[in-house]
């Protein structure tokens, strides 16, 4: 997994649109970032998704909208935002809300400052120059939970694993092979493997 980058840059030199996330008041930025200070044109380059992170991501939404009951639950993409705490503010992939904790009055043109019943990543797309990336899941993950965030499902395309966390099971987490049926929320599963062979997607085993 990513680690520390050289830490030769000063994180106050860094601008602002190249910082993703804050855990506990310490940036996270886009991975790719320092070639973007030299070259500031190529910005959009490091903050879009892969082919096949999108594709991960829409068949993901596409089974939360035609397998979940849309007057129960909000249902949100694209990097949507999440406001924990002063100093922690974190973005997902995917985020299904109850509509009861995320009332109308409540979606604004700022974050979500509510948590989601379920929040989806798909890979980790971001580098901090004080913690490694491993930490930096752990983090997230107990921070959501605290937040009252009640599931959270990394997908590593890199390892075809998918990584579930509950309160339940926070100290003894365990790593599935994506080729298998695996529960989304209220009993809807998923099977990003047999997805993919479906599409005709081939990935290096």
């Amino acid at each position: 997994m990513g680690s520390r980058s050289a830490a030769k840059t000063k994180i106050g030199s860094i601008p602002e649109v190249l910082v993703a996330e804050h855990l506990n008041g310490i940036p996270f930025f886009y991975k790719g970032y320092e070639k973007i200070i030299e070259n500031p044109e190529k910005l959009a380059a490091i903050m879009g998704s892969s082919a096949l992170q999108a594709e991960i991501i829409q068949y993901l939404l596409r089974i939360c909208l035609t397998g979940l009951d849309s007057k129960k639950y909000r249902i949100y993409t694209n990097e949507i935002g999440s406001h924990i705490s002063k100093n922690t503010n974190t973005s997902h992939d995917l985020a299904i809300f109850d509509k009861n904790v995320l009332t109308p009055d409540l979606i604004t043109s700022k974050y979500t400052a509510v948590p989601a019943d379920l929040v989806v990543e798909v890979d980790v797309d971001v580098v901090s120059e004080q913690i490694s990336e491993l930490e930096y899941i752990v983090r997230k993950n107990r921070l959501l939970l605290e937040f009252g965030v009640k599931r959270i499902i990394w997908i590593f395309s890199g390892v075809q694993k998918v990584l579930i966390i509950t309160p339940d099971n926070f100290n003894k987490l365990i790593l599935e092979d994506w080729n298998q049926d695996i529960i989304l929320l209220d009993g809807i599963s998923f099977n990003i493997g047999a997805y993919l062979r479906e599409e005709g997607v081939k990935l290096p085993n």
